[in-house]
């Protein structure tokens, strides 16, 4: 994928994040509190978040962190960076409170060079979209201090990813989908956390450790099926496009079927799916020539 093309993709995706952002950022929230931990938060430390989309990680961190820290969240979308911007006004009386900092910026780090190395560096479902990954992981380590730690979160396998087995099987009953390509940016391009454990050794990532967390997530700010199912649909991937396309009542045939596959997940607290991370973890290599 070319850059420009690339560029054009993420403006659409951070987009569409941005209209459902309140709902993603429920479902996502548990990945947080692992991810968060991996990064050995002891003592006061300058920490980026790679891909921050609305800050919500950022904010985690910095719950977490030692009185001294700073956090930084670095995203491709300036939409998102100007929600992320207006969460921490609102926080920042109560982060000054607690001697942490924060602030967001709009920056690729899969290409630009920091202004100086950070102690961690944290992604939650960010690492996944890269264009040019090898170079992206080799950039990456120049924003890490040499021995400082870093926890990315990845999609696991898709079987052992019910939200979304189950919203591809909808849709492609009505409109038939394209096998994933697990090589092209996207959730499941890490999917076999092999390629990635290879791509940050060969970037000068070292002490590389990987840990599966299998939980259930909620599809959605606690909505029932059918409000989870219209939810799946028009954010996750590019299905409510792909339903568009083949016209007709597909949209309207793969909400009701999707509604049936997740009212056996309905809870008191709404729909809640299997799911399945990798927590790839390590430090920075004092090797830079790579």
């Amino acid at each position: 994928m070319v850059p420009d093309v690339h560029a054009n993709w993420a403006a659409a995706r951070s987009q569409k994040w941005r209209r459902h952002l309140a709902d993603l950022e429920a479902m996502l929230a548990p990945i947080d509190d692992p991810l968060v931990a991996a990064l050995a938060l002891t003592a006061p430390v300058r920490v980026a978040d790679v891909g921050c989309g609305g800050g919500a990680t950022t904010m985690t961190v910095l719950r977490h962190a030692p009185a001294g820290s700073v956090a930084h969240g670095f995203d491709l979308s300036p939409a998102l960076i100007e929600v992320a911007r207006r969460r921490i006004e609102v926080a920042r009386r109560r982060l000054d409170g607690h001697g942490v900092t924060a602030a967001f910026e709009v920056a690729d780090m899969g290409t630009v060079a920091p202004a100086r190395p950070y102690d961690r560096l944290v992604s939650r479902l960010g690492v996944m979209f890269f264009a040019d990954p090898p170079s992206a992981f080799v950039n990456l380590r120049r924003w890490l201090e040499p021995g400082g730690r870093f926890a990315f979160a990845v999609w696991g396998p898709l079987d052992d990813n019910t939200w979304l087995t189950a919203t591809r099987a909808a849709v492609d009953a009505v409109a038939p989908l394209a096998p994933v390509d697990p090589s092209a940016p996207g959730p499941l391009r890490y999917s076999d956390a092999g390629p990635l454990v290879a791509l940050l050794e060969r970037a000068g990532f070292v002490d590389l450790t990987v840990t599966d967390g299998r939980q259930a997530l909620p599809i959605g700010d606690r909505l029932p099926a059918p409000d989870a199912a219209e939810f799946a649909l028009a954010a996750f991937s590019s299905f409510s496009e792909h339903l568009a396309e083949a016209g007709g009542d597909a949209a309207t045939r793969a909400r009701r079927a999707l509604t049936a596959r997740f009212a056996p997940y309905e809870t008191a607290g709404g729909v809640m799916m299997p799911a399945r991370i990798h927590l790839v973890a390590g430090r920075a290599g004092h090797d830079l020539h790579r």
